[in-house]
């Protein structure tokens, strides 16, 4: 039984979760695509978003480019996991947090506008738990660009989209509001874009002139539908932490990357006696079982055999939201 049964809905899930319109009608040139009405696209996505599908229609940002981000985790004791994974879920920088099977058992994902935004998270929910946090900051990436497809084929994506050089020069004084605009979603309107601009105090042409350009530079990593995947099948999880230097990794991490049902891939700098693992790599998987065979054939690949790695499996999710770009007494949006 297919999650989605919906042809149409399929559709939208698939083909829109990454060159989302700049254009005054965004919706429309879906609708067009797709050969239905504009009012039925706004209500399907309303409808999915609504029952979960879909947490918005907005960006994703290339990390560490307009804002600090990294990765962390803790070890809770048992008897306090939901009191301590609410503690890091009050946090307004946190905007991921999973369980995940292990001694470090509470991982999370901090954000800010800087390091000393995340610095300053990190230190309060250390105090707060009385727990370590492991500060796992990002070296390089191979691909951070999550997507999942309902149909053609097995897997959650085909080959990972080529890497987009970003350009940082074109950042101007009121794009961070934009882009926290767009991380929280836009509207699902007839005119979003419009509906943002009246928000942000800006011009029409000029908010829509801002989104192309912070699109073609690569600051905006992806902008379309942002797909739960847990509601659509994919509820079994793992990351794959691979111990492996520096050097090496410049080969072996595009090989993982490539991977069958790898769907995030990266470099992260290690702890000396907590957690030596450099190389990270995401695996969505609809079960167990197949998630296990694609960290087996990634195993197999010359440049991971042999290779000490440790697997991680998601169990619960404890929050799923965009990043904070901006101080929050200081957003617009």
């Amino acid at each position: 039984m297919k999650i989605v049964a919906d042809p149409i809905d399929r559709l939208l899930l698939d083909e829109f979760q990454r060159d989302f319109p700049i254009a005054p009608r965004p919706f429309a040139a879906l609708a067009d695509r797709l050969q239905i009405d504009e009012a039925d696209v706004l209500a399907r996505l309303e409808r999915m978003r609504g029952n979960g599908r879909i947490s918005r229609v907005g960006a994703t940002c290339a990390p560490n480019t307009v804002s600090a981000s990294t990765l962390a985790a803790v070890a809770a004791p048992d008897e306090r996991i939901e009191e301590v994974a609410a503690i890091i879920g009050q946090e307004p920088g946190v905007n991921h947090s999973y369980e995940r099977e292990d001694r470090w058992n509470l991982w999370f994902v901090a954000t800010g506008p800087d390091r000393a935004h995340v610095n300053a998270a990190l230190k309060r929910i250390e105090q707060r738990t009385g727990l370590e946090v492991l500060d796992l900051r990002l070296v390089r990436p191979f691909n951070v660009d999550l997507g999942f497809r309902l149909t053609g084929g097995e897997g959650t994506k085909g080959a990972p989209p080529r890497a987009r050089p970003v350009d940082c020069s074109v950042i101007q004084k009121d794009d961070r509001n934009i882009i926290q605009a767009l991380m929280r979603g836009l509207t699902i309107t007839a005119r979003p874009y419009e509906a943002l601009a009246r928000k942000l105090n800006l011009g029409d042409a000029d908010l829509l002139e801002r989104v192309q350009v912070l699109h073609d530079a690569g600051i905006i990593s992806r902008l379309g539908v942002i797909v739960r995947h847990r509601a659509l099948g994919w509820r079994a999880n793992a990351m794959v932490v691979w111990d492996l230097p520096h050097d090496a990794i410049t080969a072996a991490g595009p090989r993982l990357a490539a991977q069958p049902g790898v769907t995030l891939c990266y470099e992260r700098r290690p702890i000396a006696g907590k957690w030596p693992y450099r190389l990270y790599s995401m695996i969505h998987a609809r079960s167990r079982g197949e998630a296990l065979g694609a960290l087996e054939n990634a195993a197999r690949l010359p440049e991971l055999a042999g290779v000490a790695h440790r697997t991680l499996f998601s169990t619960r999710c404890f929050k799923q939201t965009g990043a904070l770009i901006t101080a929050p007494k200081e957003s617009a949006a």
